[in-house]
């Protein structure tokens, strides 16, 4: 069975499970949209509506609520010094179909949960475990050896700045040259 579903001033030919992507429509992800105007339900026998098919109406779940790709528009009116650029971004929606009804009847479906993502199991290997005093004694070798790696990584800033090339000098005063031009010659 399939229908043709109006949204959005735009027409869709639409099955069960079939995922389609229209113009942004009210609805959270997972939540459950009913669109009442079916222009045509189609199956075994073709139902053509008058603009629309009365009783019939098409669920559809929310999967996604997204913006397109982004477009520019750039206007231009040559040789007047005009231009102009905007960018745009168009909303969408993207609908899973879960039924095609007829007869005024209400979605028996209801959302689909979410799939929960597998993680990897815990690994059982855990590390030895120290008493506390050699710990604490470790833990005093590891910090000298951190301040130390520490100026080594600091040296190469520090000589770095050093090794800048000095300031130059001021720029030679232009007053004392002469200008070029008819006025100041001499004859």
């Amino acid at each position: 069975m399939f229908a043709v579903i109006k949204t959005g001033g735009k027409q869709y030919r639409v099955a069960a499970e079939d995922v389609i992507k229209v113009d942004k429509v009210r609805g959270d992800p997972g939540e459950i949209v009913q669109f009442g105007e079916v222009l045509l339900v189609g199956g075994d026998s073709i139902t053509l509506g008058v603009p629309t098919v009365a009783g019939a109406s098409v669920a559809a779940q929310v999967l996604e609520q997204g913006r397109g790709a982004k477009i520019i528009v750039f206007k231009k009116r040559r040789r007047k010094n005009s231009r102009r650029k905007r960018g745009h971004r168009q909303e969408f929606t993207l609908l899973r179909i879960t039924e095609i009804l007829t007869d005024g009847a209400q979605p028996s479906k209801s959302a689909r949960p979410k799939a929960e993502r597998r993680r990897p199991a815990p690994q059982t290997a855990q590390a030895p475990t120290e008493e506390p005093a050699q710990a604490g004694a470790a833990a005093a070798d590891e910090a000298p050896a951190a301040a130390k790696a520490e100026p080594s990584r600091a040296k190469p800033k520090a000589q770095a700045k050093s090794a800048k090339k000095p300031a130059k000098a001021p720029a030679k005063s232009k007053a004392a040259k002469p200008k070029s031009g008819g006025k100041d010659k001499k004859k």
